[in-house]
């Protein structure tokens, strides 16, 4: 079957109704998790009471209560049909990973039957030396154990329950994303406890939220079978581009295509029985392109549910006739995809830290964690970016509105002003909401219609957009905890820093406001003449001015992730109790190794196809006009007639030799990289070779427009960027 078939067989492709199921959404809503109204219904009451204090308060669980658990589980899991159990965890692959093991057991009297206890719900036995460890599991050491997490709730996955947990090795180090982010998750309420206080002394716990927004591609079945790179590294290697793509911005935000919708659909009712609220849905700028995002969770919770809405996006697409593409640029010349991740703060009473207050004493408390997170972001910009970065996002970022491998904060005129009047007026002066109390000398008000009064920066990788940070640089294939959990940590490390700062001002006689604001004056005219940065992102000029205020600008990955293991991450790192020294050192490892691999896979693809289909069409379509201009010499007795196809041929020599130069050349960069024992050298030298993709790409991209259309062996973008 050629590419032409295959277009059309995806253009003719049978339209699969979404599925409808009875009633409204509410009444089928969290139907498979294991929620509170499940363990209401299904535990005794000992059980109960025993597993909400450790949801709520962090009490551990004993063996009696997990056995209580563990019958209640059962019985509703065997209601769903369930028949087998797996400990579902996140390890350092960023994807997920289960092992499935029926509920059967022998009686002792020649059958079987069910079995689920305490036991197989708290921990299993991975093989941990078969999963990236950066060095701290050994092929002869491979003991490595799942926990149960159970502040995730337990889900059932078609037949099988899946129990969210963490993954450690032998020796305690964790192998997985789960386990850090747990930790800073810890930290950054602990840190932020103290200092809310000061304003409600019935605070005791503080939750990091998370909103993440997904972008994804969709593409035929068909046609992603028929390209190889597309089956194998997640994009496009070479592809000219489209005669028509999103420079018409017609797509953004338009209608969503019958099959689409069905897909979408499909998955929100999966999403919502599995207790997931996915909300919003629509186009996305470049053609194919798509957005799904849930309502606001707490960040662990809503981290898990973002890596099971990424399988079921994959399995729910195939049933649709699509592939799903959460490469962060699966084209080039259109939108990548990112995975925005909007992050805030609120305490067990119910304040948004990250929103202004009701009173003088709310709005200092929000100027107060606002403040912090920048001076976060400032010092740690660098690690910030490392923590969002990986061989795939690397096409992203500073490209078709993704923003800059820079990391600056947007504020918006509003809170800009706002920062500046508080530098200039005296540390008792109250902070007002404009409109609920009236205007009076020696105010710094905050208009009241605050929500709406930032405007929106496409080219700032962290952004405030009213009550939170929005974090855009994030790609749309990572596993959130990434960020998170380096976002979390720094800002814990700084609200630390900030309280023992406070406390020596009141030691010296200082009302508590006076201190506080007499401690944030100088960090925020540190972060205004740093990190604050509203303009745009892609300017030269801008470059040039961030590496004047100090802050990282490089966009070597390699080099990017070597900033987990310098003074300052291990410092912070391991005073949050985040990480140890040997996890940073291990992980950092397994980033250079990831890179390498994929950097490596994508060259090998790239050359093949470029000697294995590129070429040999090339050739074809060239003996075609070889015999054209051999015939009309022959009849006409010169080649006066055959100027273009003269011309061509031209072309075809001169690309198809540049193809094959490059092509030589990339493979034997590849045997020099892959000599280097030195896993971060090695990571540099793919470096390069991941740069010399573009101009093996840029030849075969002309070919593409020179070759007959009838010969190109490939699907075009121009017949995989349009759905009908």
């Amino acid at each position: 079957m050629d590419r032409f078939d295959l277009v059309k067989e995806s253009f003719e492709r049978r339209e699969v109704p979404a599925e409808v199921p009875a009633g409204k959404t509410s009444e089928y809503y969290g139907e498979l998790v294991f929620d509170r109204k499940k363990m209401c219904k299904y535990l005794d009451a000992d059980s109960l009471q025993a597993l909400l204090a450790c949801i709520e308060g962090g009490e551990p669980l004993d063996r009696k209560t997990a056995d209580g658990v563990a019958r209640g589980m059962k019985e509703w899991a065997m209601e769903h049909g369930v028949t087998h159990v797996t400990h579902w965890f996140q390890p350092l692959t960023e994807g997920t990973a289960e092992k499935h093991d029926s509920l059967i057991d022998y009686d002792g009297k020649g059958g079987v039957i069910e079995t689920f206890d305490g036991k197989m719900l708290a921990q299993q036995e991975p093989d941990a030396s078969s999963f990236p460890s950066g060095g701290i599991r050994a092929t002869f050491e491979a003991r490595g154990y799942t926990a149960w997490d159970p502040t995730s709730p337990v889900f059932i996955l078609d037949d099988t329950l899946c129990i969210p947990t963490v993954f450690i090795s032998y020796t305690g180090e964790a192998l997985d994303y789960k386990t850090p982010l747990k930790k800073a998750l810890k930290a950054v309420s602990d840190a932020a406890v103290p200092i809310c206080k000061y304003f409600d002394p019935g605070v005791s716990k503080v939750y990091s939220y998370l909103g993440w927004e997904q972008e994804y591609f969709l593409v035929d079945e068909a046609l992603y079978a028929a390209r190889t790179d597309l089956m194998i590294t997640g994009r496009t290697l070479f592809g000219h581009n489209s005669s028509k793509n999103q420079q018409l911005d017609d797509h953004y935000f338009g209608a969503i295509p019958t099959r689409v919708a069905a897909f979408m659909r499909d998955l929100e009712i999966a999403g919502h029985r599995l207790g997931i609220p996915i909300k919003t849905r629509h186009n996305e700028v470049a053609p194919n392109q798509f957005e799904l995002a849930p309502i606001y969770g707490e960040t662990n919770l809503a981290n898990d549910q973002n890596q099971i809405v990424m399988n079921l996006m994959g399995r729910i697409a195939r049933k649709h006739g699509f592939v799903v593409l959460l490469h962060e640029k699966p084209f080039d010349g259109v939108n990548g995809s990112g995975k925005h991740n909007n992050w805030s703060l609120g305490t067990d009473k119910g304040a948004q830290l990250l929103a202004p207050g009701k009173d003088a004493k709310g709005n200092l408390q929000f100027v107060t964690f606002f403040v912090n997170v920048l001076a976060a972001v400032q010092k740690h910009n660098a690690l910030l970016k490392a923590s969002i970065a990986s061989a795939t996002n690397a096409h992203r970022l500073g490209a078709n509105e993704a923003p800059p491998a820079i990391v600056s904060a947007f504020l918006g005129r509003t809170m800009t002003d706002v920062l500046h009047k508080l530098l200039e007026v005296p540390s008792d002066t109250p902070i007002e909401i404009a409109g609920k109390k009236g205007k009076s000398v020696g105010l710094v008000e905050i208009p009241e219609i605050f929500v709406d009064n930032t405007d929106r920066n496409r080219t700032s990788p962290f952004a405030f957009t009213g009550n939170r940070f929005e974090f855009r640089a994030v790609g749309s294939c990572a596993n959130c905890a990434g960020a998170m959990t380096t976002l979390n940590a720094a800002v814990a490390e700084q609200l630390i820093a900030f309280k023992a700062d406070v406390e020596k001002e009141i030691a010296k006689g200082k009302k508590v406001n006076v201190a506080i604001m007499d401690t944030l004056k100088p960090i925020i005219k540190s972060v205004l003449g740093t990190v604050c940065f509203d303009g745009n992102g892609y300017s030269e000029e801008w470059k040039k001015e961030a590496i004047k205020r100090g802050l990282d600008v490089e966009t070597n990955v390699p080099k990017m992730f070597a900033e987990f293991t310098k003074p300052a991450a291990i410092e912070m790192f391991t005073k949050t109790g985040v990480y140890t020294e040997k996890e940073l050192e291990a992980r950092n490892e397994v980033k250079w190794e990831t890179y390498t691999k994929k950097v490596q896979i994508e060259s090998r693809v790239m050359v093949r196809m470029a000697l294995n289909h590129i070429i040999p069409a090339a050739l074809e379509y060239k003996a075609k006009l070889l015999k054209e201009v051999s015939l009309a010499k022959e009849i006409y007795g010169n080649l006066d007639s055959c100027t273009t196809e003269l011309r061509i041929l031209e072309d075809i020599n001169k690309y198809v030799d540049d193809v094959r130069e490059k092509a030589t050349a990339m493979k034997e960069a590849r045997k020099a990289a892959n000599a280097i024992e030195d896993e971060y050298k090695r990571a540099l030298a793919y470096h390069e070779i991941a740069e010399s993709l573009f101009a093996l790409r840029r030849p075969i991209d002309k070919l593409e427009e020179v070759v007959d259309n009838k010969m190109w062996p490939l699907p075009k973008y121009r017949e995989m960027l349009f759905i009908s």
